[in-house]
């Protein structure tokens, strides 16, 4: 009974940790992909700044059994995915309701704003 406890938290905290090694994974290819320029328009932090802290957090997350550290970077990683990415895809066209279409800059939700003509 004591091992099967026990293997059962090994297998728990081995899913967690692969979890935040995966968000700060999918977030750094995030941040990779973004323009340079959307993270000035958007007022946060630059590209280079959000390239080394999850750069960082990967490398800690596969070789630094820091727990404090893999927390420290798991906020990181959470900050940019729900704070930092929506604002770079506001700014850069890509946010809800985004011109996938090539519509036009007055396009509405519902189509073109014609002005209330």
């Amino acid at each position: 009974m004591h091992g099967m406890l026990l293997s059962g938290f090994s297998l728990f905290t081995s899913l967690l940790y692969l979890a935040m090694l995966v968000i700060a994974v999918v977030a750094l290819v995030f941040a990779v992909i973004a323009r340079e320029d959307a993270y000035r328009a958007a007022e946060k932090q630059t590209k280079p700044f959000w390239l080394i802290v999850l750069g960082i957090t990967v490398v800690v997350n596969l070789f630094v059994p820091m727990l404090f550290l893999q927390l420290a970077g798991l906020v990181a990683s959470i900050v940019f995915m729900v704070d930092v990415r929506p604002a770079i895809r506001q700014v850069s066209g890509g946010g809800r309701g985004g011109r996938r279409g090539g519509g036009s800059s007055s396009d509405g939700p519902y189509g073109p704003y014609n002005g209330g003509r």
